[in-house]
Parts: C-alpha cells; structure tokens; sequence
C-alpha cells in the first residue's frame, strides 16, 4: 500500500526541549530522585520508558519531596501550584514549552487591568489550567463555536473588555471565526491573543492536505493527546476514514481493505521510531 507521510510529524520543538532536559538531569544525576510533575508529555511509551529509568510521575504538589529534582511538565502548571512546588523543593527545573510559556505571559499581561478571559480550549487539560491561573480577572473557557454562542448567549460580555485567547494546539481556523464573530459584536472592546503555535497550525494544514489526497488516514500517538485526538477530527471532517493507533500493533488490516493510498501523520508528542513502525506496517499491507 501507498503511504504518504507528513513531513510535519512527530515531536514539536517544545516537547523535544522537555524530553531534552529531562534526558539531562536524568544522566547528569545519578543515584538522585528525579521526578515531573504531572506527564511530562502526553505519550505512554515515552512515559513508561521514563519509568524504566526511576523518574517517577508526581500526580499532585503533595507528592513533592525536598530531596526531589522535580521538573514541571511541557504542558505548564498552574502558577500557586508552581509556587507551592518550589516551597517544597530545593530543585525544580521548569520545561513548560516556550509557545505555552509566551502564552501564559501574554494573558497576564493582556488582562492585569482586569479584562475578562474567553479561552478556546479544553477545560481539564493540563495546560488550559495553566492559562487561566495566569488571568488577573475572571476567565470562561469553551471548546467550540456552538458552546462560546451558547455562554455568550447566557452572560453577554457587552459593555466589557475582553481577551480572546486559545490553548497552543487548538485548531486555528475555528479560532479564526471565534475572533471574527467576537470582533462584529464587540468591537474595539476585544483583544485577541495569537497563542495557536505555528506547529499545530502546519501540522494541521498538512493532515488536510493529505487528507484529500489517500482513501484513508492514520494518525499516530496518544489517545490523551489533545493535538493527536484533534488531527484525526480533522481528517474525518474531510470525509476519510481515520484511525487513530498508539502503536502499530493496534492497526488493522481488515481496516484499509481495498485502501490504495492512505495518509499518515502523527501528534506532537509521537515519538518516531512509532512513526517508522506504523509506517512500515501499513506499507506491509497488501
């Protein structure tokens, strides 16, 4: 079978900056407790292969112990969580990716007069948490056009200064109509934050481009990955079907039958030797 794979594929910068500090402290420590605070990215071979090595995954701050080098995940924390983390513990290495970083910086700036917060993202993950501890004034979060109508609708924000913002890896053109339906209805009021990365906007663009090009997409990477669950919508939006495999042991033949050509692409925080083996499973398909 005929793969056509994405260039733009695998580890973002941030994640291989995080995984690069991790690596480092791991090697340049031995013998210390070394742990991340939460999943240091969304992926759970790369995880268990951390565990292989005693880096251990701290669920709350409670965990964190003195003697502990802990590293704060890609994702960002919330900024009392990261406060109380560095009360308790001498060593505490910050791997927040820079794109989420400017972003959290960029709401605090944006709304340290007291603007509202309106965030395109999902409300439980890790980094959307992040953000919002970052608003000085209040902060509603939404995860697609029909819920921001519906809330607007509910509480209008009329009469109000407001900041549109987005979690890194939303998809930009349905955060380019949010901006564009806030703007007709209020105006010079609304600030709008460009926090989309350019990583997730490529990635994006391309699984669309594949997509209208194979019979079929894979997409590779962790189901509790937002940027890989996102992909795969994107590529069923477009009419393929899409199927979404953490390794390539989960790919079924039976699926891609009568399949000549099918996309493939992966998340963020995919590493790519599972990229390679997928790839090479589905070529291996008649």
């Amino acid at each position: 079978m005929n793969v056509v794979r994405a260039s733009h594929a695998g580890f973002c910068m941030g994640v291989a900056l995080a995984l690069h500090k991790l690596d480092t402290i791991v090697a340049s420590r031995p013998g210390e407790r070394v742990a991340t605070l939460g999943e240091i990215i969304h992926n759970p071979q790369v995880l268990e292969d951390y565990a292989r090595k005693g880096v251990q995954c701290l669920h709350s701050v409670g965990e964190a112990e003195a003697d502990m080098s802990v590293l704060i995940r890609a994702h960002g924390i919330p900024r009392d969580v990261e406060a109380e983390l560095r009360r308790r513990c001498a060593r505490v290495e910050d791997a927040t990716c820079p794109r989420v970083k400017k972003a959290q910086l960029a709401i605090a700036e944006a709304t340290a007069s007291g603007r509202e917060l309106l965030l395109y993202g999902e409300a439980q993950h890790p980094e959307v948490r992040g953000l919002i501890s970052y608003a000085a004034g209040e902060s509603r979060i939404f995860s697609s056009l029909a819920e921001m109508e519906a809330m607007l609708e509910k509480t209008p924000p009329e009469g109000r200064s407001v900041v549109l913002a987005a979690q890194t890896t939303q998809d930009r053109q349905i955060f380019d109509e949010m901006n564009r339906r806030l703007v007709a209805r209020l105006g010079a009021s609304l600030v709008v934050l460009d926090t989309i990365c350019d990583a997730t906007r490529e990635r994006q663009e391309e699984a669309g481009e594949i997509a209208a090009r194979v019979q079929a997409m894979v997409v590779a990477g962790g189901k509790s990955s937002g940027n890989t669950r996102r992909l795969a919508e994107l590529a069923r939006m477009r009419g393929v079907p899409t199927v979404l495999v953490e390794t390539a042991g989960e790919l079924n033949e039976a699926d891609f039958a009568g399949v000549r050509a099918v996309g493939l692409t992966a998340g963020a925080s995919t590493p790519r030797y599972i990229i390679d083996e997928v790839e090479k499973k589905l070529r291996a398909m008649a």
